[in-house]
This record gives C-alpha cells, structure tokens and sequence, in this order.
C-alpha cells in the first residue's frame, strides 16, 4: 500500500471518535503533539473536553475542536462533521475509536443491550464514514482507520463466555473497512483505509460499558465493584492505551492496511490462521495464552 503519512502528521487534520479516554484520548494527544488538528467528540461532554484541555496545557501545536456526540444517531454525526467542516475545510484522517462491550449472548441477554452495543460499536463507525466522506474527498490524501478488535477473528471469551454483541460489530468493522480498500482504489484513489486489531490494551472500557448500559440504575456499590474489576483490568494490560496509539500511527504512517495491537493480538491472529476450524474447541485459550508466553 502506498504511503501517505511517511513524514509525520504536522499540518494535517485528523477526526477521533471516542476522545474523551483510552486510545481514543490518546491518539489525539499524540497527534496534536505532532502539529495535526484535530476534532474529537464523546458521549461524555466533560471527558472529551478534558482532553482538549490536557493537550492545550501540555503545548500541543495543533488545536482541538471537542463536541459532545453520541455516535449512535447519524444526525449527531452530522452535526459534528458541518462543525468539523466550518472549523477546517477538510479532513485527512478519520480514526473511527469510539465503542462499548456489553451483549454477551444473543440468546440469554436483553435485547436492548445487544442493540446498543452493535449500534455504538459498528453503526458509529459506519454513520461516522458516511458522515465525513465529503470532507475527506476534499483532502489531498485521507485515511480512515477503523477500530476493530481481535474479536473479529475469535469471536469468544472462551468456552461458556458467548462475546456476540461486541463481536459481531467487531467483524462488521473488519469486513467494510477491507472492502473500503478497493472501494477507494477505484473511486477515490487518494484515499487508504486501515483496520485495526487490539489485544488487551489498559483502557477504561469496562467501567465505561456498564455506566452506558445501566446509567442511573448503576447503584454504589456496583459501581465500586466494577471499577476496582476495571482497575485490575487495566493494570494487568500488556499495553497502555498510549502504547495502543504509537501501535497505531506507526501502521498508519508505514502504510499498514491490517495493524495488530500487541503481541497477544500477533499470537492469536498467527493461531487462528493456521488452524481456524480448531478455534472455538475447549483447549484453544489455554494454547494462545501459552503461544504469547
């Protein structure tokens, strides 16, 4: 694939959804950091301009545009591109980051939960492209970089922990990103896409898919639980979320169409790939775990 961002990122514009924490957050400090403006939107109005603030504070030389979107509601999408659009006359990189866990089984669980995690996780993705095509057609060269997840290709906690919300989104974000490739080829040729896989990166996705779900129902105690579970959660990640985002630009700055994040995300995607019919049996977990030591 060709390269279109070998030299760095200083002087162009990048959108990041889901900027208020984890690798969204982070992508964005590194990016401005690096000289690049950038729009970034959450769910959450106080997180994502928390952001904006630390990159402000730490000097960054580029700017930050920040918006409250919940990107399950193209309208917002919407909204948020003709602002991006008043703020800059075009986008060269629209990282697609924003989505939530939760719908573990299609079967046992509440429907409504399933529905809101595929609607953030896939339909975010797919209303945040739509929305800012126009402007990254305007660009002189673009690239859409999608978060999926190792998920797409082992679509399991393991056995007995059904995973089919999330992945199931996952995998959609998977397929349309590599049919976005020939896609641009053909009709848009100055623009690239890249899809992006991550093991266990130390974000805050947890605590985050719960608050979500369960909003003010969410009592005290539950709360404390699963923040301490999101802790450990996060302590034990063999990568920070700012690891996560290096990962990322350095793929996307090579001209990387497929970026795996993290060597459990390389030994489960080496394993998967040379024996899938095998991935779904009792032992399969026991044998990537031991492939990553």
């Amino acid at each position: 694939m060709t390269r279109r961002f070998e030299d760095g990122f200083a002087g162009r514009v990048a959108v990041v959804t889901g900027g208020g924490d984890g690798i969204g957050a982070a992508l964005v400090r590194r990016l401005t950091a690096e000289g690049c403006d950038v729009a970034t939107c959450d769910v959450v109005e106080s997180k994502v301009q928390a952001t904006a603030e630390a990159c402000a504070a730490a000097g960054h030389a580029g700017t930050v545009l920040h918006r409250a979107v919940d990107i399950r509601e193209e309208a917002a999408l919407v909204a948020f591109r003709e602002a991006v659009a008043a703020w800059r006359p075009h986008v060269n990189l629209l990282c697609n980051i924003a989505g939530i866990g939760g719908g573990g089984s299609f079967v046992a669980g509440p429907r409504e939960e399933w529905e809101r995690t595929f609607e953030t996780s896939w339909l975010g993705v797919y209303y945040s492209t739509r929305a800012f095509l126009p402007l990254l057609l305007r660009a002189d060269a673009g690239q859409v970089v999608n978060m999926s997840s190792v998920k797409a290709f082992w679509a399991s906690r393991g056995p007995g922990r059904p995973h089919s919300a999330y992945s199931t989104a996952k995998a959609a974000i998977k397929g349309f990103t590599e049919s976005l490739i020939t896609d641009f080829a053909t009709h848009a040729p100055h623009l690239r896409a890249a899809v992006v896989f991550p093991g266990h990166v130390g974000t805050s996705i947890t605590l985050n898919t719960l608050r979500l779900h369960r909003g003010a129902t969410l009592d005290a105690a539950t709360e404390r639980d699963v923040a301490q579970q999101a802790e450990a959660f996060r302590e034990s990640a063999p990568l920070t979320p700012d690891d996560a985002a290096r990962i990322v630009l350095d793929g996307v700055r090579r001209g990387e169409w497929r970026i795996l994040v993290g060597e459990d995300a390389a030994a489960l995607d080496r394993r998967v790939r040379a024996d899938p019919t095998s991935i779904y049996d009792e032992d399969f977990e026991g044998i990537v775990v031991e492939a990553v030591r």
